[in-house]
């Protein structure tokens, strides 16, 4: 399972033209998933994200969490993000998980944001989205957990 994650003033995800779906201050994650991921490691990553501490806090330290400056999260799936670009010039996608495997997990971790109270607003998985993300800091971050 592997997230990039961004610290964000405002961002929001377009789904085949419709209205867009955003949130203020927060973090947009882009998510994806390869082969043999668990719902261990789905619960796990959603510890991490409700945990991180990466807002400033009045001395100007990354020292304050998401519920700490009220702050929502952004969820998009993007299997791109076990494109492999070593060969060729074309990226193969083999490592990312086939969408009987991802869909229940990327709506599991959904879920397990929302069980530890964070307001979440999500893309949908597999559509054609345009995402704006207004990055704060900038503060990126990538997170991986291997199984």
């Amino acid at each position: 399972m592997r997230l990039v994650l961004q610290r964000v003033t405002k961002a929001s995800v377009t789904i085949l033209g419709g209205p867009p779906r955003g949130i203020q201050r927060g973090f947009c994650i882009l998510v994806g998933f390869t082969h043999g991921d668990t719902v261990e490691q789905v619960i796990w990553m959603a510890d991490k994200v409700a945990g991180l501490r990466v807002f400033s806090d009045p001395e100007g330290k990354m020292n304050l969490g998401l519920e700490e400056v009220g702050g929502a999260v952004l969820v998009v799936s993007q299997f791109t993000l076990y494109g492999n670009t070593e060969k060729g010039r074309r990226p193969s996608f083999i490592d990312a998980a086939r969408p009987d495997v991802a869909v229940p997990l990327y709506e599991r971790f959904l879920s397990e944001l929302q069980a530890r109270g964070l307001m979440v607003v999500s893309g949908e998985f597999g559509a054609d989205m345009q995402v704006e993300i207004h990055n704060d800091g900038p503060v990126t971050l990538v997170l991986d957990k291997l199984a």
